[in-house]
Parts: structure tokens; sequence; C-alpha cells
């Protein structure tokens, strides 16, 4: 399949050097604090068709096809989708088609559940992506965004001592020796501002998590996964309205 034309780069995964697979191994809290929020937002609904957008090697689509009839790994890494491949041996029904966010190959409105999990981190200004989500989110659809949230607690405590605002632009959080021309972005976003492009788009956020909460190397070493993860479930939407972790999940619909 020819993917459509689009004027962005967001094939950097198709590095060899870079094992996103490999790299999600040793982080099952993570993993599984992010599917405790989707279900969490989408409860007992059931869609006819979803897609994972820039959704890697399918991680989490074999948790959306709990939810949906249909479900696509939409990806723009060749590489990732090849890993997908094997990853999803076992899930014929799950489609696996080279796209980017900025330029989705599915009708208006066709979909009716979309994920973007982990992606707009390398997305400095969304607004194109969101437009496109827009457009082909069913009227009753739902959007589950993730967001890299720059205002957490560990940030907004650091900002308060300097006495210093939260940034409302996007933060490049690399090192200066690493931010090379070409390299994939990789920013933090306020999740306020975030929330006032997705309106400019259309979109409206109707419920909002705080999730991977305890995402910490020496947490993770010292308290067993089901307790972490046990925490993680009360703490997502009880600190949701602070922002409080590194991970902000935002439940969309288009606006009426």
């Amino acid at each position: 399949m020819t993917p459509k034309k689009t004027k962005k780069r967001a094939d950097q995964y198709n590095d060899p050097n870079h094992d996103y697979f490999q790299y999600w191994q040793g982080r099952e809290y993570e993993h599984e604090a992010e599917e405790l929020a989707i279900r969490t937002l989408l409860k007992d609904k059931h869609f006819r068709s979803g897609a994972d957008i820039g959704g890697g090697f399918g991680r989490l689509c074999l948790l959306l096809e709990e939810y949906t009839d249909h479900v696509t790994l939409a990806e723009p890494s060749k590489q990732q989708l090849a890993i997908a491949k094997d990853f999803l041996r076992d899930h014929p029904k799950i489609d696996r088609k080279l796209m980017q966010a900025d330029a989705l190959d599915f009708k208006k409105g066709e979909l009716d559940l979309i994920t973007m999990i982990r992606v707009i981190h390398h997305i400095p200004d969304p607004a194109i992506e969101f437009r496109e989500l827009a457009r082909v989110l069913s009227p009753d659809g739902y959007l589950i965004l993730e967001v890299a949230n720059y205002g957490h607690a560990i940030n907004r405590i650091k900002h308060i001592l300097r006495g210093r605002p939260l940034p409302l632009d996007p933060v490049d959080i690399r090192s200066k020796e690493n931010q090379h021309i070409g390299e994939i972005a990789f920013v933090n976003h306020n999740p306020k501002t975030i929330i006032k492009q997705l309106a400019h788009a259309g979109l409206k956020v109707e419920r909002t998590l705080s999730v991977s909460n305890l995402r910490s190397p020496k947490v993770k070493k010292i308290v067993p996964r089901p307790l972490m993860l046990l925490a993680e479930q009360l703490m997502q939407p009880a600190l949701a309205k602070m922002y409080f972790g590194p991970s902000t999940f935002l439940l969309v619909k288009k606006a009426k």
C-alpha cells in the first residue's frame, strides 16, 4: 500500500539501531499502567472500527481488539510493521497499514475509536495531526490521546522553586549534543495547550487521567508491580486535575 503524501518525515523508527520492541522489555509497569487507563476510559463501550495511530509493533492493538470489531495498526515505520507481522501473527484480523498521523488514509468519519499513545512527544506542533484525527473520527467516536506531560509534579516543583511559570510551548527535552539535524523530535507538552489545540481542531476533552504516576527505576526495584498497579489505578483519576504524572491521557470527542 502506498501511503498518502505528506510533508513531514516520521520514519525515524526505521533505524535498525533502534529496537523499539526491546525498549519495552522491563517496562511492564508502564505498559500495564497505559492499559489500565484505556480500560478506565472505555469501560463497557464497544466500537465498529478502531485504529492505533503510530502504534509501533502493535503493543496496544491486542487490547483494542477487545473493544472493536476491526482494528488497524497505522504506523509510519516499515521496520515496526515488519516486527508487528510477527508480534500479531495470532491476530490476523488486525490490519497493518503504512501511514502517519498527518496524512491518514482513512475516509471521513470512518473510525469510531482512535488511540494515539506515545506519539505527540515526537510532534512539536500537532495542529495538522489533530485536524486529521478530527476528520477521520466518526461523529460519536472517541479518541484517546496520550500527552507527554511537561507539567508533571517534579517539574512543577522545580519551576516553583525557581520562581518561573510552566511554559505553554513544547519543551525539547533532549540534551544539546543529541539535537541533531534530521533527528526525530522529542518534546514534552503542556496539557492545557494541547487541550486548546484540540479545540481548534473541533475536538473536546471529556475526561483526563494522570498515568504512570510511579514511573521511577528506584520505585520499580523496591515495590512489587502488582502493588504499584493497585496504587496506579487509584491515582489515575484522583491526580488527573493536577496533571501529576509524566503522562496524561485525554478522552476526546468531536465538539457538537
